[in-house]
């Protein structure tokens, strides 16, 4: 919708890869938090990240949006080096992904459609207020949420509402890729399947590949085509559960055979169960 509307088209980009990290290093004083981390993120995917507390998920996260400048490394998007641009350069990728940080991180005193045109202004600022006004409404519309949330502030949302207006303003832009990180934290367990399964739909649609880290079980047996797990300073391994499971590294062992992964496997295999079409006569 913005591409026509601009009638203009990022740069082809063909590769398999559209986040390749080589060699990471994050430290925060003497601390090192990632040391020689690799990882590639498969295009068209969605991708779950889970470790434990400190294994630096989040500022991985940040490392490829350059939030986060690495002491060492190379990160490419799109084929660009991420880590050799300065903050505010303009490197031609940065329109092209969309970001949901933990709680939505709204502004409290804009309306969910300002919330959502803060990047369109920010990279479009030609756009009229008409136009803008129509592709925040579409946006809005898109998450799930009614046309009349627009106006409203975040105070007035719930919980839910909150995410879906955050992932509003983080598709604002028709990225390509898109970051989530713990969009699921405080729902319910309806709420967050139905987050799970709106963001399974809209990757499908709008051909996304997803970062998006989780500690929610359900989220990566319903929605994640691999995990990447974070320890010991690196991702140990990447691979769908199945694979995980075959890995002898503790951390994994207890995470996915711990009985909270096998009551979310087993929700997810009786689901899988449900939605086969059913044969023979009745």
């Amino acid at each position: 919708m913005l591409d026509d509307a601009l009638d203009t088209a990022p740069e082809e980009w063909h590769g398999e890869h559209p986040i390749k990290i080589e060699g990471l290093v994050n430290r925060f004083g003497d601390f090192a938090v990632h040391e020689n981390l690799d990882l590639k993120v498969k295009r068209g995917e969605i991708l779950g990240v889970v470790g434990g507390s400190g294994t630096g998920k989040s500022v991985l996260m940040r490392s490829i949006i350059g939030l986060q400048i690495p002491d060492e490394g190379c990160i490419e998007v799109f084929g660009k080096d991420i880590t050799a641009a300065e903050p505010d350069e303009e490197i031609g990728v940065r329109n092209r992904w969309g970001v949901l940080f933990q709680g939505g991180a709204l502004f409290s005193t804009l309306t969910v459609a300002e919330n959502v045109q803060v990047p369109l202004k920010q990279f479009y600022p030609e756009l009229d207020q008409q136009l803008l006004d129509e592709i925040a409404r579409y946006k809005v519309v898109l998450t799930g949420l009614p046309e009349d949330a627009a106006p409203k502030y975040p105070s007035e949302l719930s919980g839910g509402m909150k995410k879906r207006a955050g992932l509003a303003r983080a598709l604002a832009l028709d990225p390509e890729l898109l970051f989530l990180d713990e969009p699921t934290a405080g729902l319910d367990p309806i709420g967050a399947a139905k987050f799970d399964a709106l963001l399974r739909e809209l990757t499908d649609t709008l051909g996304l590949t997803v970062f998006l880290i989780t500690h929610d079980l359900d989220t990566l047996y319903a929605i994640c085509d691999r995990v990447a797990v974070l320890a010991d300073k690196q991702v140990i391994a990447v691979g769908t559960i199945p694979e995980l499971l075959q890995t002898d590294h503790p951390w994994i062992q207890e995470y996915f055979n711990g009985p909270r992964s096998r009551a979310a496997a087993t929700t997810h295999e009786a689901g899988k169960a449900m939605d086969k079409p059913r044969t023979g006569k009745a």
